[in-house]
């Protein structure tokens, strides 16, 4: 049995029952599950595949593969993807879970990923029985650490932060890896909700990779930008080399995604309208949930990306801001769930229907004192 650490979202249970509490209900911006409803274009897609009496390929369908490729051209700026370099996974959080135990890192290994980061970045280091190491430049680690990096993660637009990489911080974390023999591994998911950012490159873009993905894996979901949590439905791309491995890896342990789901992840990446209006809806969202929480006394940090808006009232105690929202109604995601660089800071999702975001709005607009 590994020995793991208690789920942390287990701990806010007291504040989601203070916050039900509410005469008008809770508004929980706690977990960023989508909400809004999935695009019939792809429920129509599952519909049609949904007679699967065979075994799925664990690479992908042809047509799904080709999907990932031409969305890459068109949304991400990198034309010339190989198909073959392309690899469904059933979501991304058990991709990003198992890569090191897949790319068989273990005792005396180290895998760097962001300080403030998404937990599963550890979680992978810690299954796989190697060292996880809080980093968000991972040049300025000492030599003797580096000697045994072997995975390093790279998060933009950042969870919890919403924090974007430029090309040339990219481009410096791939010169670092190939110096020392490591895998970058980028992960993406929240590439398509750009707000203040300029731009979002990949990792696997020609100003970053140099036009060699070689030990680069770019990593997505299309969870977030086509409301697909439940399908999951994701994918990884980049290095020949390591897909190839991978693949080999989850044909062995059977780690496939259903047929019908990759019908539908294919519909999903085929049409850009519903990403574009579903684009929309969070960028209304934010548009009254940030200077609400300003009005309140929050300070709104980075955030130029993605589903969430990083937050402090400069107190430099997160459980005391969780715990008056929850009096307030409102369920928030507390900063130190990210690491212990999170102290101080709430995170607060996008992901609620329009009503209960405008009814967060009213609460912070009240009589709120942190």
């Amino acid at each position: 049995m590994l020995n793991l650490p208690e789920y942390p979202w287990d701990a806010m249970a007291p504040y989601r029952q203070r916050a039900e509490e509410h005469p008008d209900g809770a508004v929980n911006l706690s977990i960023g599950t989508p909400v809004d409803p999935t695009p019939q274009v792809v429920r129509a897609a599952l519909s049609e595949a949904a007679d699967a009496p065979g075994y799925p390929t664990t690479h992908g369908t042809a047509a799904l593969r080709q999907a990932v490729t031409d969305w890459f051209a068109r949304r991400r700026g990198v034309p010339g993807l190989d198909p073959e370099a392309v690899l469904p996974t059933i979501g991304s959080k058990e991709f990003v879970a198992w890569l090191p135990t897949l790319l068989g890192l273990g005792y005396g290994d180290i895998v760097v990923r962001p300080e403030i980061a998404y937990p599963t970045y550890d979680m992978g280091a810690v299954i796989a029985g190697a060292k996880p190491v809080a980093a968000d430049d991972p040049t300025q680690l000492d030599e003797l650490t580096l000697q045994n990096v072997k995975l390093i993660w790279v998060n933009s637009p950042g969870n919890p932060t919403g924090r974007v990489d430029d090309v040339a911080t990219l481009r410096q974390i791939v010169h670092l890896a190939r110096r020392i023999g490591a895998v970058v591994a980028s992960d993406e998911c929240y590439a398509e909700l750009p707000w203040e950012a300029e731009e979002v490159p990949s990792i696997l873009d020609k100003r970053v990779s140099e036009g060699d993905s070689s030990g680069l894996l770019a990593v997505y979901s299309a969870s977030k930008q086509s409301n697909l949590a439940g399908y999951r439905a994701a994918f990884v791309a980049g290095c020949p080399v390591l897909i190839r491995g991978l693949l080999n890896a989850r044909k062995q342990a059977g780690m496939i995604m259903p047929a019908p789901v990759q019908a539908a992840l294919t519909a999903a990446l085929n049409d850009d309208a519903h990403v574009t209006a579903q684009r929309e809806v969070y960028r209304r969202r934010r548009e009254v949930l940030k200077p609400a929480l300003q009005a309140a006394g929050f300070t709104v940090e980075h955030s130029e990306a993605g589903l969430y808006l990083w937050c402090t009232d400069g107190s430099g105690d997160t459980w005391k801001q969780v715990d008056a929202l929850s009096q307030r109604g409102i369920i928030v995601g507390p900063g130190t769930f990210y690491g212990d660089a999170g102290q101080g800071y709430i995170r607060v999702a996008l992901t609620a229907r329009d009503e209960r975001i405008d009814a967060a709005a009213d609460r912070l607009r009240g009589s709120f004192v942190v």
